[in-house]
């Protein structure tokens, strides 16, 4: 079998593998099972050939990513998915001063940081039409911006005051807790990018 053929084959078959779990993710439930891998599961390539580059899913879902939650405009989300790079979690209101100094930091940083470090909006404190207005303002739609008007993300990360940072190194610690200008925040994006 040619190389090619051999490689589209195992990259179906890790497909097949992965979508039934992937299908299974429930929304709205706080917390979240730990995953397990994924890559194990698939069959080994054909001897001779050489093997796809699966991706790489984490052993483990770090407890501070084992949550699922909907985007502002009704989108699933599962923090899983980020489990084993860094992420940042912005929580923020739309009637917030700092916010909206910050929300340019963040379009900005977010499209260039997108494929080693994930930030994510935590909206709260405010009604959605407000939230999705914010958005649109400051041109955060490419990066994900979780409706969070119940306050359980807050309450579950500890937040009591916007606009708050909290950062995730790619073992799943939080290694930042509180405010960042931003200065700060592209300076500490850009470190867990290089680390």
């Amino acid at each position: 079998m040619p190389p090619r053929t051999a490689r589209r084959l195992a990259t179906a078959a890790v497909l097949a593998a992965t979508l039934p779990g992937a299908a299974s993710c429930a929304v709205g439930a706080e917390r979240a099972t730990p995953v397990g891998v994924v890559a194990a599961a698939s069959p080994a390539a054909p001897s001779g050939s050489a093997s796809p580059a699966a991706p790489v899913v984490p052993a483990r879902v770090p407890e501070t990513l084992s949550f699922t939650a909907k985007t502002l405009d009704g989108t699933a989300f599962s923090a899983a998915a980020l489990a084993g790079r860094p992420v940042v979690l912005w929580f923020w209101a739309p009637w917030c001063a700092t916010c909206a100094s910050q929300a340019w930091t963040v379009a900005e940083i977010a499209p260039k940081y997108r494929d080693t470090v994930s930030i994510v909006g935590v909206a709260g404190l405010g009604e959605q039409k407000a939230m999705k207005e914010f958005v649109t303002e400051f041109d955060l739609a490419g990066t994900p911006q979780l409706d969070d008007r119940s306050g359980t993300l807050w309450r579950r990360f500890e937040v009591v005051e916007q606009s708050t940072f909290v950062i995730v190194d790619r073992d799943g610690r939080v290694v930042h807790q509180g405010f960042l200008d931003g200065e700060s925040l592209t300076r500490q994006v850009d470190a867990l990018a290089r680390g």
